[in-house]
C-alpha cells in the first residue's frame, strides 16, 4: 500500500506584517464621490479601482485631495469642496490621515506625518 501525499498551495489571505508603503480610501459611488475618484486617477503613484457600490483610491507614500481641484472638477466655486464634503462621500480609509484647511493628506507611514501632528521622533532613553 503506498501512501499519498497532496501539497496545498500557499493562502493567498496569510498574515504579512511587512510595510506595504501604502495608503489610501473608499468613495460612495455617488456623482461626488465619482468626480473625486476621475481627478484622484490623474496623480502619480494612484490607483483606482472602480466597483459596483464604490471606487477604491489606493496610493504609494502619500496622497493628497486638494480641495480647489475637486470643486473645479466639480463645476463649483473655489471652498466648495472641503473636509466636511469629503467626509460625506469617504466611506472608510486606511494610513494616516490629516485634515488641513485647503486639502486632505494621506500618509503610508506615520513618521511621515509627524510634523503634521506634533510627533517629536527624536529617540530617547529610558
Amino acid at each position: 500500500m503506498t501512501t499519498q501525499q497532496f501539497k496545498t498551495t500557499e493562502s493567498p489571505f496569510k498574515a504579512n506584517n511587512t510595510a506595504s508603503n501604502k495608503c489610501g480610501f473608499t468613495l460612495m459611488n455617488n456623482q461626488v464621490g465619482e468626480v473625486v475618484a476621475e481627478v484622484m486617477a490623474t496623480k502619480p503613484n494612484v490607483k483606482v479601482t472602480y466597483m459596483p457600490s464604490m471606487m477604491r483610491v489606493d496610493g504609494v507614500g502619500t496622497i493628497e485631495v486638494n480641495y480647489d481641484e475637486i470643486s473645479e472638477a466639480l463645476g463649483e466655486e473655489p471652498g466648495y469642496f472641503d473636509a466636511a464634503e469629503f467626509e460625506e462621500d469617504m466611506s472608510t480609509h486606511y494610513g494616516r490621515m490629516i485634515h488641513l484647511d485647503d486639502k486632505t493628506l494621506f500618509f503610508a507611514n506615520p513618521e511621515d506625518a509627524a510634523d503634521y501632528l506634533g510627533f517629536d521622533l527624536t529617540p530617547t532613553s529610558t
